[in-house]
């Protein structure tokens, strides 16, 4: 009797063992998950900081590109309100789409192809495109890795028991915009 008793004990131990490492592997992943988004925003915040400077630097040379301008700043203000993945997926690559669009020949401003700070400000830009586009691909990875972990079964039961949603990748939309903008003056 005692030993079907520590039998049974030793079992109820090792399903709430097993129970509680489901349940922290989950939340790990979910914190991964977390932490590579703030990754990401961080690249966008520092874009969404780096295309004022740049317009305001070729706005000088370039008088008849307000239009330009003005959409680029209008995307990117919607893209910096954007407040879940998807909206900001959308709105990223509306403003991808926006500065691809911004085309001035360098050959016409001559001042501005050898403007010191235009050239920073250009070469900045095109590494945060980068940076964006890698901490993309890491989220979207740690994302899927997270969906598939909370989706397969036995960890399905728990997640749902536990509240764990699955998340949205980080899509860019729009074929345009799949492209890393090009900012060319």
């Amino acid at each position: 009797m005692l030993t079907t008793l520590l039998i049974i004990l030793g079992i109820i131990v090792l399903l709430v063992i097993w129970i509680i490492a489901i349940y922290n592997g989950m939340v790990k992943m979910r914190n991964t998950v977390d932490k590579e988004w703030r990754n990401i925003d961080v690249q966008l915040e520092r874009r969404y900081d780096l295309i004022p400077n740049l317009i305001e630097t070729v706005k000088g040379y370039a008088k008849h590109e307000q239009e330009t301008f003005a959409r680029i700043t209008e995307y990117r203000s919607a893209a910096m309100g954007a407040k879940t993945v998807s909206e900001k997926a959308a709105a990223n690559g509306q403003l991808s789409s926006a500065l691809s669009g911004l085309r001035v020949q360098l050959e016409a401003y001559p001042d501005l192809k050898a403007n010191t700070n235009f050239l920073n400000l250009q070469e900045e830009l095109a590494s945060t495109e980068n940076k964006i586009s890698f901490s993309r691909s890491i989220y979207n990875e740690v994302v899927t890795n997270y969906n598939n972990k909370i989706q397969i079964f036995p960890n399905n039961i728990f997640a749902g028991i536990f509240n764990f949603k699955n998340r949205d990748l980080f899509e860019i939309s729009t074929q345009e915009a799949k492209s890393a903008p090009k900012v060319s003056f």
